[in-house]
């Protein structure tokens, strides 16, 4: 199959919710990039991190195998920095080849409550 999606994709709105309730990992919040890659070749992928106080952060390297998808959790990328909690930020993202690219957050910061969200990223080009 050809591959569908954009090699450049951008989410402006990220900002990992802090502190969490319940039990570790399913009800950490979190923001998570979910990368589809529909092609016959291996996406080299790379996010870039961007804050309003400081000059970006990054590259986060990931590779998502052919005809895969792989869901990366960005309160798990610590080199080369971790991205802070509750801080806006804004994420560029480039592959080797088209993908799709969808963003999601989980929220518990309130105990016993729990708030999903997903939005498909925005493609450049």
């Amino acid at each position: 199959m050809d591959p569908i999606g954009a090699t450049t994709w951008v989410v402006p709105g990220g900002r990992i919710p802090f502190p969490s309730h319940g039990e570790e990992p399913e009800f950490t919040s979190f923001d998570q990039v979910c990368v589809l890659n529909t092609g016959d070749h291996p996406a080299q992928v790379e996010l870039t991190v961007y804050y309003t106080d400081q000059d970006p952060v990054g590259p986060y390297p990931f590779r998502v195998p052919e005809r895969r998808i792989r869901h990366v959790r960005l309160n798990d990328l610590v080199d080369p920095e971790a991205i802070r909690l509750a801080r806006p930020y804004g994420l560029l993202l480039t592959s080797s080849v088209p993908v799709v690219v969808q963003f999601q957050r989980q929220d518990t910061r309130l105990p016993g409550a729990l708030a999903l969200t997903d939005v498909i990223a925005h493609p450049v080009g």
